[in-house]
């Protein structure tokens, strides 16, 4: 007999394309269905609770239901949702994320990290006069056509190390969106400078994501950063930087760790308290291709649920409680699960590592934390074995991101981390003869 999982998607099947909205979601037999979340708890239709270690792909930094939200929420709610006008709420949230980066002199904000990523890449574009952008190989930036390009590059087709290929990941991508990215390697200065100075006239910004997920979520070191920013000097470019998912990761975002400043910063998940959102800060000399008080505005913008009163309400509330002290702690406990979970991999004799940064790491069943893209490449054996962990995880009462990631929350403790890594020592235990 059909539970109600199952029941739920033979009907998404009819109207949903293989019955998902979002196929990150997707699950064989099925995708399951949450019912309701508190905390760090989710619990789902067939009365199933489990530890969100995904939080919405990174994007809820409190939680589910955190109260100070959901009040802040109910309050404006019943003011209206979303007007033809500007509000107070995007004032105050803007003045709190300008104060609290120092290279963010103004914001403009937008629905999702996607947009907020095009935006900045249009910005670059406006203010450069140039076409080409630049990109780390692997990185992750969204599904704008330009900044997808070699997410989703294999063995078979990125081609030379020195001269990585511009690979599509949606079939039908045009060929001219494929010359217009510059892939170069991550962390590795020389190659990547080399590969910048064929096109030097030419780009109009270098794309960076300070922590990239897909590439194996390992830090930008601090000589690739300042090398890159220093050419984009050199050659009338801008370092524009993805935080999307690392803005959680201290409390001006990643680049709080670097000697350099971005001239624009995309952002998204954190920044709307559980609602759609995103942004783009920067510069005043850049951010001003936006304005609409120029005798010629160089990128008209605008969106419909831009700065509504609810995203704006949520998210300020949410960065307001996200305070230093929050990070701080935040973070401590993330290095005690990587620890943890390091000295679990020990325990049980696995060829396995763990990396991240902040509040976030990333469980690899390679023997050491990989470099790039390349080195950080999940084959067909090793994409089963993650698979049959996450499994794992998930019948023992653990949700974690599909590449066997995890984001936490400032609703968690030891407590649920002792929980996944015991969870994952027995999982560990179960894969390992697979490994040999």
């Amino acid at each position: 007999m059909a539970n109600k999982s199952e029941k739920l998607f033979n009907k998404a099947l009819k109207v949903l394309p293989g019955g998902v909205s979002r196929n990150t979601i997707f699950r064989k037999p099925y995708p399951f269905y949450a019912d309701k979340g508190e905390g760090c708890y989710v619990t789902d239709v067939e009365g199933v609770t489990r530890i969100d270690f995904a939080n919405n792909m990174a994007s809820l930094i409190h939680g589910h239901a955190y109260p100070a939200i959901v009040d802040a929420v109910t309050e404006q709610l019943a003011k209206g949702s979303c007007f033809t006008m500007a509000t107070e709420a995007e004032v105050n949230y803007a003045q709190l994320l300008c104060d609290r980066v120092p290279s963010f002199d103004k914001i403009r904000f937008v629905n999702s990290g996607t947009e907020a990523v095009m935006a900045m890449l249009k910005a670059s574009r406006a203010y450069t006069g140039k076409a080409k952008i630049a990109k780390v190989e692997g990185a992750y930036h969204g599904a704008y056509d330009y900044a997808e390009v070699s997410q989703t590059a294999t063995p078979n087709n990125w081609g030379e190390l020195d001269k990585p290929n511009s690979i599509p990941v949606a079939v039908g991508t045009p060929p001219k969106a494929l010359e217009d990215v510059v892939v170069i390697p991550f962390n590795d200065p020389e190659r990547a400078i080399k590969i910048l100075d064929q096109h030097k006239d030419d780009i109009a910004c270098i794309l960076v994501d300070l922590l990239p997920h897909r590439v194996g979520l390992i830090p930008a070191s601090n000589a690739f950063i300042n090398a890159l920013h220093q050419w984009t000097r050199d050659n009338k470019s801008l370092l524009v930087f993805d935080e999307v998912i690392t803005f959680r990761t201290n409390y001006s975002g990643a680049q709080q760790n670097y000697d350099v400043a971005p001239d624009l910063t995309a952002m998204g998940k954190v920044i709307g308290g559980g609602f759609p959102a995103g942004a783009l800060a920067g510069c005043d000399k850049v951010m001003k291709v936006l304005d609409p008080t120029e005798p010629k505005v160089l990128l008209p913008h605008s969106g419909t649920f831009s700065a509504n009163p609810i995203t704006m309400t949520a998210g300020l509330a949410a960065m307001k409680d996200f305070d230093q002290a929050a990070v701080t702690k935040l973070n401590q406990l993330a290095s005690y699960a990587r620890e943890a979970i390091t000295q679990a991999m020990a325990d049980v004799g696995i060829k396995a590592c763990v990396t991240g940064a902040g509040s976030m790491f990333r469980i690899h069943l390679k023997a050491l934390p990989p470099k790039n893209y390349r080195d950080g490449y999940v084959d067909k054996k090793e994409s089963q074995l993650i698979t049959k962990l996450l499994d794992h995880l998930f019948d023992n009462g653990i949700m974690m991101i599909n590449t066997c990631t995890a984001t936490l929350s400032t609703a968690m403790t030891k407590k649920e981390i002792d929980h996944l890594v015991c969870a994952l020592k027995d999982g560990f235990e179960l894969i390992k003869p697979e490994m040999a």
